[in-house]
């Protein structure tokens, strides 16, 4: 009898373990940073994998932080990698084996300074950076002895490197949030003052207002490791982010070898400049929460997203 017991109690724990695994296989951890778009579009794609039958769990987490938690499979995906700030860990850790790209969007990336374009007006020669170095008095801020003032988003760049590098007569003040951005944005094009911020495309600003990018000297890898290089001999980041950049996907080790239908649907993902800008507006502009915003896309885009699904395989 006792022997009768102890084979029940080791088929209902092989079960019970059975059971765990399958589920996680069935579960996809999806990491959310703090921009409008990739929030939406981690949305998104956490609605098609659970159209796929896939347990979704969404993970707010800092661009620093995302590396290692991919890396040791904490999570699965990372739906927008930017080449102007994120090429350089996320190709390193790619070709060390720690996690995989899972494909590029059409979208091409630039993440830099920008301005409204009635600026130009007050600042002849813009966008050339050495307008704007000329014209530095013109952003000056109360409280910044006269320095020009560029607001930047709250994620890591060597601004201050640039500026530096550079010797433009600015300072940076750093947001809290990426829609105070858009705040700041909002004062300025109501009073017609003069301001430089941090943007990038895809974006919804670009649908919405006129505005250009500072056309810094170009990008070059060098000008990141050798000071040599560029306009200072002295100092590193004497030039502008990448232009015309990637826009990838990251996966997990795990998500290729325990759910292989998800990784396959999230190569197929893909979304233009127009389409993310389009999107972002939802949010941003007609103020809707990220989950209305990707229901909208989903419940008008199904035809096109349904072609990401892969059909030939079985959870």
């Amino acid at each position: 009898m006792k022997t009768f017991y102890l084979l029940i109690i080791t088929i209902i724990l092989n079960l019970h373990s059975t059971s765990i695994q399958a589920t996680e296989r069935h579960r996809v951890k999806i990491i959310v940073n703090n921009w409008t778009s990739q929030v939406v579009l981690s949305y998104i794609t956490g609605d098609i994998f659970k159209q796929m039958g896939y347990q979704v769990i969404y993970q707010p987490m800092a661009i620093s932080e995302q590396w290692g938690a991919l890396a040791y499979g904490v999570s699965d995906v990372q739906v927008e990698v930017w080449e102007g700030t994120m090429a350089e860990p996320f190709n390193r850790m790619v070709e060390d084996g720690l996690f995989m790209s899972a494909g590029e969007h059409s979208a091409k990336t630039r993440e830099d300074w920008w301005y409204p374009d009635y600026i130009e007006k007050l600042c002849p020669g813009l966008p050339d950076w050495k307008a704007l170095k000329a014209c530095a008095p013109l952003f000056a801020r109360e409280g910044s002895n006269q320095k020009g003032v560029y607001f930047a988003g709250p994620w890591e760049k060597p601004d201050e490197a640039r500026i530096r590098a550079l010797e433009m007569d600015f300072v940076v003040h750093t947001v809290e949030n990426g829609d105070d951005l858009w705040v700041e944005l909002e004062k300025s094009l109501t009073a017609l003052q003069p301001i430089v911020l941090f943007n990038w495309t895809p974006n919804w600003v670009e649908s919405r207002y006129q505005g250009k990018f500072v056309e810094f000297p170009a990008y070059d890898r060098k000008c990141e490791t050798e000071s040599s290089w560029g306009e200072n001999k002295e100092f590193l980041y004497d030039c502008g982010n990448p232009k015309g950049g990637w826009l990838k996907k990251a996966a997990s080790i795990q998500l290729k070898t325990e759910a292989k239908c998800a990784f396959n649907t999230l190569q197929n993902i893909n979304f233009t400049n127009q389409q993310i800008s389009a999107v972002s507006a939802l949010v941003d502009v007609e103020k809707l929460s990220y989950q209305q915003a990707a229901t909208r896309w989903l419940t008008e885009n199904k035809r096109l997203w349904k072609t990401w699904i892969v059909t030939d395989c079985k959870l």
